[in-house]
């Protein structure tokens, strides 16, 4: 088997090579721990059948790991000055594919018919750039593309959002939008130490698993998380002022609100973070008719 990349040696070695110098702006921070690649990629349950999809793939050290798990790994990175570094990190693995391009921008489903038509199941796994984790996330789920789920890194901040659990401090209108979509549990914590640079502070990863069904039945998705995040507007507000004041001329349509809420049984006093995903679908379905028929 290769020599891991990821491991400070290596790193160093490939760094010094190339003249490679980290983008702040990019969130480049390079894994120099083999076993954290190992588990995170177990987590993926990826098979000889699978294809995964990665974000920023910097010098290669997930990537590697994925090509020996999977059938076909398909990468996008955004720094044209990785493309040679990974030419070369990854030449022992013909069945990685790397892709120049920001992945916010990419038509994503025609890459996947282009070079995952022969995978049974593809996965996202990534070591995702804190700046834009969410947006990713959110693009990749709303487009409805045909994969199994995610194991991604991120902040810890972040996948404590979006893992939280109704009357808890992290829940809010992030944990909703994306739970929507899937089954979420952070997998494992990931101290700073393994990363170079060092970010300011400890990472975790995520496990995403696509529902078959969302758990609530909606009139208009996008009007669901626009209420989520009205109701979390200010946390310490009762979902009745938040409404009021996120609603176009929700002060003077207080009746239509406080109507709303009583056909969703919701409780006006109640603030967004007691209300379960379920709930929050109900109230945007009452709020649907009271609103934008």
């Amino acid at each position: 088997m290769n020599k891991d990349i990821a491991t400070p040696i290596r790193t160093q070695e490939i760094l010094k090579k190339y003249g490679f110098s980290f983008k702040k702006s990019l969130g480049q921070n390079f894994l120099i721990d083999p076993n954290i690649l190992r588990n995170i990629v177990s987590h993926a349950n990826l098979t000889e059948t699978s294809g995964a999809i990665e974000v920023g793939p910097g010098i290669g050290a997930l990537t590697e790991h994925l090509a020996r798990s999977a059938k076909k790994v398909v990468s996008f990175e955004i720094d044209q000055r990785l493309l040679p570094v990974l030419e070369d990190t990854l030449s022992p693995y013909p069945n990685v594919e790397i892709i120049h391009g920001d992945i916010l921008e990419a038509d994503v489903e025609k890459v996947i018919a282009a070079h995952l038509a022969d995978v049974e199941d593809i996965m996202v796994v990534a070591n995702l750039p804190y700046y834009v984790t969410t947006p990713i996330l959110m693009k990749l789920l709303h487009d409805r593309l045909p994969i199994r789920g995610f194991v991604v890194m991120m902040q810890k901040e972040v996948a404590d959002r979006i893992t939280a659990k109704p009357g808890t401090k992290a829940y809010g209108s992030l944990s909703i939008a994306i739970q929507y979509y899937v089954e979420a549990e952070v997998a494992m914590i990931v101290p700073k130490t393994v990363f170079m640079p060092q970010p300011n502070v400890d990472s975790a990863v995520i496990r995403l698993i696509k529902r078959d069904t969302p758990p609530v039945n909606v009139r208009d998705e996008d009007f669901l998380f626009e209420v989520a995040r009205m109701c979390f507007a200010q946390r310490r507000k009762t979902i009745l002022n938040n409404l009021q004041n996120g609603l176009p001329n929700g002060k003077s349509k207080k009746d239509c609100i406080l109507n709303a809420l009583d056909n969703a049984n919701i409780d006006p006093k109640r603030r967004g973070e007691t209300l379960s995903i379920e709930e929050f679908g109900a109230l945007s379905n009452a709020l649907y008719v009271e609103f934008k028929k």
